[in-house]
């Protein structure tokens, strides 16, 4: 039997509702609590015992810790007899913005271009903890995601009939159940392990969702009012999803949560009596097949047949089942040229692709939404390999940004491909690479000049304001004929090993002799075009 010391604030739901469940789930241990405001620590913790300790929050919405009494409490249990002491850090750690990649890792950090007060906060407050009891007794640090009930801001507004939500806007959700959360504080106190560990449900819940499920409605006010009485960071977690990674708990500790977002969500509702939640399954990134449905046989059709009346060639060459890497040049600026190709496979052999995208996309109302929804991540490698592990399509534009906003003079000719990626990732998950090419989508929107101004950089995340003949005063796509071609599979993890992923002059290799064929398919699709608004080229 462990002795066990809870120190928190006693007036805290969050603190209540975790010693009552620690008592509920495993009663075989003896446990008291302290209030973190109670000066007198040491000398009240029984000798040889575990401590966990739940800072408490500040501000109206709870979203930062008390770093004042963190320092308190945490001097004072470095001169405690412990055994062990675990500190309840908050995935917040990990920030919200529109670069933040979804499920991260415990090794992830926040970009160092981004100024984030509350990731601040909560990485001082693990600093503190390691200079405190590093070397005083074994370290534990948990970083749970929302927990139900407690004074976040999440937990607080599904409380609400009338939740302000910012429109355009539904990110992917983790709930975790207080139950869930005391068995995992259980688990990290019984293993003879150090270390920090995500705490989180597999399955996630879209904002939207969650608030209808939980009974009440969504109030969409503009970002622009609600941040003068919330704060712009603060709403950046209702704007972005902040989902975590808890494979290394699983791995590690051992644990796994036994409620889905969803029925930690439920468990709160009165009324329910024990009726079984509504079977919903939610992408982990926010793709929603049914919009992309939905779209696909309304907007999605117009455009493809009858706007930019796209040709096909060579549909035969992608795998109907099974992870490839699609790689292809982008024009246009706008992400229009990887929506017809989600399009395109979705309609013609049922699959659906998910494109990496740049976090400028995610930044504006709306069009955040409605990438997400089609399967669009954020550019990282984390959520690359996620893709391919799942046996998934993964849609990539190996020049990057500056393809897209290449001038139209340049526009069929490809730009160097970046860091090479897609080929350390073919290689590393044993997966094609599945190229394509199209001609038309750079004359949608043909860039004829660039402005330079770092005001729009920085609100925009683009490298430049692109000038065309209707952009930026009239930003409608010109109907310039499309045609599509998709080149035979390149098999290099038959020609290499996983190994090969490391050798960068091999890596650089290959990527050279794709691009070099795919710039050969390219010129000759181009040649045997007669014109720009009519006519084909198969």
């Amino acid at each position: 039997m462990a002795r066990i010391v809870l120190v928190a604030d006693k007036a805290d739901v969050l603190t209540k509702e975790v010693l009552r469940t620690l008592k509920e789930v495993q009663s075989t241990h003896e446990y008291s609590l302290i209030d973190s405001s109670w000066d007198g620590l040491p000398s009240g913790i029984p000798r040889q015992s575990c401590c966990i300790y739940i800072p408490s929050r500040l501000g109206r919405y709870g979203m930062v810790p008390n770093l004042l009494e963190a320092r308190r409490v945490l001097k004072q249990l470095s001169e405690a007899p412990l055994q062990k002491t675990i500190l309840v850090s908050s995935a917040q750690i990990y920030g919200a913005s529109c670069g933040r990649q979804s499920l991260a890792s415990e090794g992830y950090s926040v970009p160092g271009d981004q100024n984030q007060t509350i990731c601040d906060d909560w990485t001082s407050l693990e600093t503190l903890a390691a200079e405190f009891l590093k070397l005083c007794c074994q370290l534990t640090i948990l970083r749970p995601v929302t927990i139900l009930p407690s004074r976040s801001l999440l937990s607080r507004f599904l409380e609400r009939r009338v939740v302000p939500t910012l429109p355009g806007h539904d990110p992917a959700l983790q709930l975790l159940s207080v139950s869930d959360f005391a068995r995992a504080l259980i688990c990290s106190v019984e293993q003879d392990k150090e270390g920090t560990f995500n705490v989180s449900p597999d399955e996630v819940v879209p904002l939207h969702a969650a608030v209808r499920l939980a009974g009440g409605r969504r109030l969409p006010i503009p970002r622009t009012l609600q941040r003068l009485i919330r704060g712009s960071e603060t709403l950046d977690y209702l704007r972005y999803p902040w989902t975590i990674l808890n494979s290394k708990i699983k791995n590690e500790l051992g644990f796994a949560p036994a409620k889905s977002s969803l029925e930690a969500l439920l468990e709160q509702q009165p009324g329910r009596n024990g009726a079984s939640p509504p079977k919903a399954a939610f992408d982990p990134f926010g793709m929603d097949p049914n919009y992309i449905r939905f779209y696909g046989n309304t907007l999605f059709r117009f455009l493809c047949n009858y706007y930019w009346r796209i040709e096909l060639k060579g549909l035969e060459h992608l795998p109907r089942e099974g992870a490839g890497i699609l790689i292809g040049p982008h024009r246009g600026f706008m992400p229009f040229d990887g929506v017809m190709t989600l399009h395109v496979l979705a309609q013609n052999i049922g699959r659906f692709p998910r494109f990496l995208v740049h976090p400028g996309l995610l930044k504006f109302p709306f069009l955040s939404n409605f990438m997400t929804k089609l399967g669009g991540i954020i550019a990282s490698q984390e959520s690359a390999s996620h893709v391919l592990q799942s046996g998934e399509i993964l849609g990539l534009f190996p020049e990057g940004i500056k393809g897209a906003f290449s001038r139209y003079r340049d526009a069929y000719t490809l730009q160097a491909f970046g860091r090479d990626t897609f080929v350390k990732l073919a290689l590393q998950h044993r997966v094609p690479i599945l190229p394509f090419l199209t001609v038309g989508s750079a004359e949608i929107f043909p860039i004829l000049g660039k402005i330079k101004s770092q005001l729009w950089t920085r609100y925009s995340e683009w490298p430049c304001l692109p000038i065309t003949p209707t952009f930026p005063l009239l930003p409608v796509p010109l109907p310039s004929k499309w045609h599509m071609q998709f080149l035979p599979p390149i098999h290099v993890e038959r020609r290499y090993p996983a190994e090969a992923a490391q050798d960068r002059k091999l890596v650089k290799a290959i990527s050279l002799e794709v691009r070099t064929q795919m710039q050969r398919v390219w010129d000759q699709m181009v040649a045997r075009r007669r014109a720009i608004f009519w006519g084909s080229i198969f």
